[in-house]
């Protein structure tokens, strides 16, 4: 029998708030946890040794696009992701689910799997359940994500239905191929995680989530999410899953979001987190404080000698607003590659201060606080 890999250390009286470890073949994460997403097998912009000096515990990489290039001939020479990247601490892969949404346009949905023209050169691409589990396997990935279909959002209740009966099944043959060929990274286990779907439905986001633990996973996702629904509409899906989730198994929120998005998901029982935010919208000169995110180019800031905020993080400190919005209307690449590490930092220091708070027993105040201050709207350019 398989060792427990998620230890529940500790939860927060007022919520559904939670604190733990998953002990990983490369390592231990300790939830809740930000994974800053690298689905290239890169972090953009972002050197290894850059997010070890951030304290990322865990990063991501994406089957469907890794599959494309470099390819499995090449990962399979290289060694496996791990080796590939130089990133020695734990990666989570998705399984290309996410694609089979993304891409509809170049995608067809058969009972085997998936049949692309991949976004490259549009040559043919296949992903069916076995041929996911394959691919994650030869990554070496910490954390292998099962295939599933991610339904688009408004669907109605027939196609959510049909769409989630797909993915059950192809959740049982994702089980099969585990239980025939028992993958390993590091010496040890690979850790597999169910996806629970069923778009805005309540019964079949729980049933999903029963079917799925009755196959036995080492955690679960809430996938479907942040795919275009209103925000009540996101913390919903969240909220009729959780329940049906066992309590000794890590729960991930897939593709989300915004900080407050985030400790209203910790507030729901919610363990680990993804999301490009952080190093996309630094692309586009937006930065992330404590009182909501600014844009860095804006003219405001032309003579502001003041730090990005007052918590960022060592390797962006002494550079000021003024220095960086000089960088960036010269185009020059440091001015990006800051914004980057200083979001990075916002969004993993976001979640290692709420899992202290959670320890601490004071997350409560700790998410009216934060709430408080936070203002979700983006500052747009200057016009």
């Amino acid at each position: 029998m398989r060792a427990r890999m998620f230890t529940l250390l500790g939860t927060d009286p007022h919520s559904r708030a939670r604190y733990g470890k998953l002990e990983t073949p490369h390592g231990v994460v300790e939830t809740p946890v930000f994974m800053p997403v690298g689905t290239q097998g890169s972090v953009k912009g972002v050197h290894p040794e850059e997010l070890r000096a951030l304290d990322a515990q865990i990063i991501l990489g994406n089957t469907y696009h890794l599959a494309v290039r470099p390819g499995m001939e090449i990962m399979r020479e290289a060694g496996g992701l791990h080796k590939f990247a130089n990133w020695d601490k734990p990666i989570l892969t998705d399984s290309g689910g996410f694609q089979v949404f993304s891409l509809g346009k170049i995608r067809k949905i058969k009972e085997e799997g998936v049949h692309f023209q991949n976004h490259v050169d549009g040559s043919p691409m296949f992903l069916g359940p076995e041929t996911a589990m394959e691919i994650q396997a030869v990554l070496g990935s910490d954390i292998a994500m099962l295939f599933d279909e991610c339904p688009p959002h408004p669907c109605d209740e027939t196609y959510a239905a049909q769409s989630l009966d797909l993915t059950l099944r192809w959740a049982r043959r994702c089980r099969d191929w585990i239980d025939a060929n028992q993958p390993q990274t590091n010496g040890k286990p690979q850790l597999h995680f169910g996806i629970v779907q069923g778009s805005s439905y309540p019964e079949l986001r729980a049933r999903s989530a029963r079917e799925l633990v009755a196959m036995g996973f080492d955690g679960y996702a809430v996938g479907g999410v942040s795919v275009g629904e209103p925000e009540p509409e996101m913390f919903a899906a969240v909220e009729n899953s959780e329940p049906h989730l066992p309590a000794d198994k890590p729960r991930y929120a897939m593709g989300l979001g915004t900080p407050p998005q985030l400790i209203e998901m910790v507030a729901r029982g919610i363990d680990m987190f993804d999301c490009v935010l952080p190093t996309r919208l630094a692309r586009h000169s937006t930065a992330f404080t404590r009182y909501g995110s600014i844009n860095l180019k804006n003219s405001r800031y032309t003579r502001d000698y003041a730090e990005i905020d007052e918590d960022t993080h060592p390797l962006c400190r002494g550079f000021s607003r003024a220095y960086v919005r000089h960088l960036l209307k010269a185009g020059e690449i440091l001015g990006l590659r800051l914004i980057s590490l200083h979001n990075l930092h916002f969004y993993l220091s976001l979640l290692s201060r709420a899992r202290a708070a959670i320890k601490g027993g004071v997350f409560r105040e700790f998410r009216e606080d934060f709430i408080s201050q936070y203002q979700t709207h983006t500052e747009p350019p200057d016009s």
